[in-house]
């Protein structure tokens, strides 16, 4: 089964004591794995725990994970006097070392990191870690379900583009065998025959397509990541179609390699999408 990159998965409770916690989670495409996390103030030592959930279940995409804390109306606001005074000081004595003539207002204190707290939010992280991590859990399984049915709709319209593009080889192949036929009994000898072949036959391209194409239709059943695997197939299919047109020497087959090429790009654009 194969999954999206993209996605979206959020959850929100109340936990006690801090009132009313939501998780969001989004995922878009990215070629790694890579986790960035916006959390309150005081949860940092909680951001390595949070990103072992989401590799547990994620393993290509680049995730964008926001924790916010509602207090709860019971809530007081709590003042770090001490860390306000070392504030004080150390703008005065930037004040006066530099010669500068603002003064120390209230509106640069309050904005100060740590100055502003609220007393229920002081509380130990670990004791919140088994309530966050459920929510957690919680976000990051509707992230997955809905990476998981974009991928389903992919994979769907990936079979469809390889089925097609089998489709069309074979009628390359059946062309070819009869231009091949037809032009080789026009010369007069096996040397010219000979060369014309050479530079003509596309037996090899074909085989060698046919193969990617096959290949490409096993990975889509293939219950991992392999959105790097399918994106290189459809480069080295794309090689093949490239080489089979330049050596084209029938407007028919070389109109049908215009429609082989139509529908790797099509494949291309959509396997970018595919962890």
């Amino acid at each position: 089964m194969l999954n999206s990159m993209t996605g979206f998965g959020n959850r929100e409770a109340h936990v006690r004591p801090l009132g009313k916690i939501s998780v969001e989670l989004r995922s878009t495409n990215h070629k790694f794995l890579e986790i960035v996390l916006h959390l309150p103030e005081g949860f940092l030592a909680l951001e390595e725990r949070i990103k072992k959930e989401i590799e547990s279940k994620i393993k290509r995409g680049r995730v964008t994970g926001v924790v916010n804390i509602l207090p709860s109306a019971s809530a007081q606001v709590f003042i770090n006097k001490k860390l306000l005074k070392d504030y004080i000081s150390a703008l005065k004595n930037i004040r006066q070392q530099f010669h500068l003539g603002d003064e120390v207002n209230l509106d640069t204190l309050i904005h100060l990191p740590g100055v502003f707290s609220l007393a229920e939010n002081t509380c130990p992280r670990e004791k919140l870690w088994p309530a966050l991590k459920i929510l957690v859990h919680q976000a990051l399984n509707k992230l997955v379900a809905m990476r998981q049915k974009e991928g389903r709709a992919t994979g769907i319209y990936l079979k469809k583009r390889a089925q097609i593009l089998k489709r069309t080889l074979e009628q390359v192949k059946t062309r070819f065998k009869k231009v091949t036929q037809e032009k080789s009994a026009q010369f007069k000898s096996e040397e010219e025959r000979s060369n014309f072949l050479k530079d003509t036959d596309i037996s090899e391209e074909l085989s060698r397509l046919t193969f990617h194409i096959q290949n490409f239709l096993r990975k889509l059943n293939v219950s991992q990541a392999v959105g790097k695997e399918l994106d290189f197939i459809a480069q080295e299919m794309q090689r093949e179609a490239n080489t089979i047109g330049a050596k084209s020497c029938d407007a028919a087959i070389s109109g049908k390699v215009v429609q082989v090429k139509s529908q790797i790009e099509k494949i291309r654009e959509q396997v970018q999408n595919i962890e």
